[in-house]
């Protein structure tokens, strides 16, 4: 059975995400429907970008991913339909898809022009329901996506932190994430650190890596290998990392290696 997944900002006190739904069945009643987060703070694009980025892995190739965090609905911005090798992607064309599209050795994008895939009438306020949703439905019923509209090659991406790799043992990361329990996702992958790193962020110094939460002692803050795509997490056990730091998505993380190798 084909999937489609839905991330959007609506929370779930509103119908908008059940209407949703109700649309996506209408067209396409054999679909599976996967909820990965409505609760992305509203209007909040970049943090849509890093939980499809972080969810998108662990399905099948075929799953149709939409995203709906749109603070421009109505306007010029443009609705889009990607395909890559790892699945296809309806979301409006404001930077939503940055990591899909930075991480995909190639893609297909389309702006959707072709309204008689759309529902009837669409209101300027909730392309979720008129557009993306009776898109999406046609998409996992087999339509090639190259009949939902004209073909582009420019689809807008955000300014995200990356890691600046000063010398061989020296990067500036940064955190490009933070999680419901005050856990800060980096921007830097477990290869790409050096031997013995020392991480210094806030005026605090973490040697080395743990393997897990309960390895560190309360009240210290750990460095580990988190659970998305190999990227390195910094935690409080029992606390929250980013309160305790004042930490922000975009807060500098300096990573060296430790000459004295201490044992």
């Amino acid at each position: 059975m084909p999937i489609i997944t839905l991330t959007t900002d609506f929370g779930t006190a509103d119908a908008y995400v059940g209407v949703m739904k109700g649309v996506i069945l209408r067209f396409a009643p054999h679909v599976t429907l996967v909820d990965i987060s409505h609760e992305v703070p509203p209007q909040d694009v970049s943090t849509a970008a890093f939980l499809l980025y972080q969810a998108e892995p662990f399905f099948p190739a075929d799953t149709v991913h939409v995203v709906v965090v749109d603070p421009g609905v109505g306007s010029a911005r443009r609705a889009l339909a990607v395909r890559t090798g790892s699945g296809m992607f309806v979301a409006p064309d404001n930077g939503v898809l940055t990591h899909i599209l930075t991480h995909s050795t190639g893609y297909e994008a389309y702006s959707l022009t072709r309204p008689e895939y759309w529902l009837p009438n669409p209101s300027n306020t909730f392309h979720g329901r008129d557009i993306f949703a009776p898109v999406a439905a046609r998409l996992a019923g087999g339509m090639p996506i190259s009949r939902l509209g004209e073909p582009i090659n420019d689809p807008i991406c955000l300014s995200v932190p990356a890691p600046e790799f000063r010398a061989s043992d020296e990067i500036i990361a940064h955190v490009l994430h933070i999680d419901r329990f005050g856990n800060l996702i980096l921007d830097i992958q477990a290869e790409h650190l050096p031997a013995a790193p020392i991480f210094e962020l806030a005026g605090n110094r973490i040697r080395g890596l743990r393997r897990t939460y309960a390895d560190g002692v309360p009240g210290e803050l750990i460095a580990y290998i988190g659970s998305t795509r190999q990227h390195i997490e910094v935690a409080l056990p029992g606390g929250n990392a980013a309160r305790h730091l004042g930490a922000r998505v975009g807060t500098p993380v300096y990573i060296r290696s430790d000459t004295r190798r201490e044992s």
